[in-house]
Order: C-alpha cells, then structure tokens, then sequence
C-alpha cells in the first residue's frame, strides 16, 4: 500500500497517516521532515537537494503513508500512491483543531515536532488561510489527473465511513 494524504494545517493529515501506518504495519513520513532538519536547538531547513533525494528515497520504498501539504516537489509521490487521501475540511473545523493543537501541546498533553510557540501558533492561521485560497485549487486541478484513485474527505463523518480492505476503520482526530 502507498498512501498519501493531502490537507491544510489542521486536517488530521497526522492522525489519519499514524493509523494507517500502524493498520499495515508500514513506514510513515511527513513532507515537512524532508523539508526540516529537527535539531534540539530549532529546526534547520535542508536544502532542496537534500529534500529532494530524502523524498525520492521514500516513493521508491514498496509500501508507505506519505503525508503533507507541499505541492509540486512532491509530484512524483502522487503518481506512486495507490490510494490519495484529501482532507478538505472547512476552515472553521481546521482553525478550531490548531487551537486545540496548541493548547494540547503548550500542556505537554501531545507532542509536536517541533517547539510550540506564539509566533507559529499564529502563522498556522496564514498557512490555513493561504491553503484555502492558493493550494487547495492546485491541489483540485492535480487531483484531476488521478480521480480513481482519490478520495476526497469533507466532513468528520465521511472520515468515520473510510476504510481501506475493512482492515481498519479511523475515528477521526
């Protein structure tokens, strides 16, 4: 099985992609890790170079859970999966899922990847609001190219219908 999953900040994109990893017993990646360096002293950006080989070293693996929110680098990553996942959420349903994030995560109550602040708690509403006017239509247009194999999720209760070969079945996040 390859998996990806597509969605703006505070989608599940995470959730989704640790059940179904778990479910088949499969590596996971989030793209922002090809992107990032996490180091204890903050994060460094690698450079595309790096990116992109630790990218193409993840598709050519037999079976994984992509996901992300990056578009284009990662073309080839949607053309390798069997399965895309589209987590379209409305924006008042993401916005409400960052603001439970951080709270969560400044109470140490979940772990995040990289350190929670005031200044990334906030850009996470531009990053929602730029998703939905710029990446969610360039995510649609590409998405024409694979329909057969998209599923596009808008509400908590078509996550709740979605199962893969009844092997597993999400509760949603």
């Amino acid at each position: 099985m390859r998996m990806y999953i597509i969605g703006s900040v505070g989608s599940g994109k995470t959730t989704l992609g640790k059940k179904a990893a778990l479910a088949y017993n499969i590596p996971r990646f989030e793209t922002d890790n090809f992107v990032w360096e996490r180091k204890p002293g903050g994060d460094v950006r690698n450079s595309e170079e790096k990116r992109n080989k630790l990218f193409q070293e993840a598709v050519e693996l037999e079976e994984w859970v992509i996901e992300g929110v990056h578009i284009g680098w990662t073309d080839q990553g949607l053309e390798k999966a069997d399965w895309i996942i589209f987590l379209d959420f409305p924006p008042r349903t993401r916005t409400w899922r960052i603001i439970k994030r951080y709270i969560k995560q400044t109470l140490m109550l979940e772990k995040a990847n990289y350190r929670q602040t005031l200044r990334i708690f906030f850009k996470m509403f531009g990053w929602n609001r730029y998703f939905e006017e710029t990446m969610r239509p360039e995510f649609l247009e590409k998405l024409q190219h694979c329909q057969a194999k998209t599923t596009i999720v808008k509400t908590q209760g078509e996550l709740k219908e979605l199962k893969v070969n009844n092997k597993w079945e999400i509760r949603g996040p």
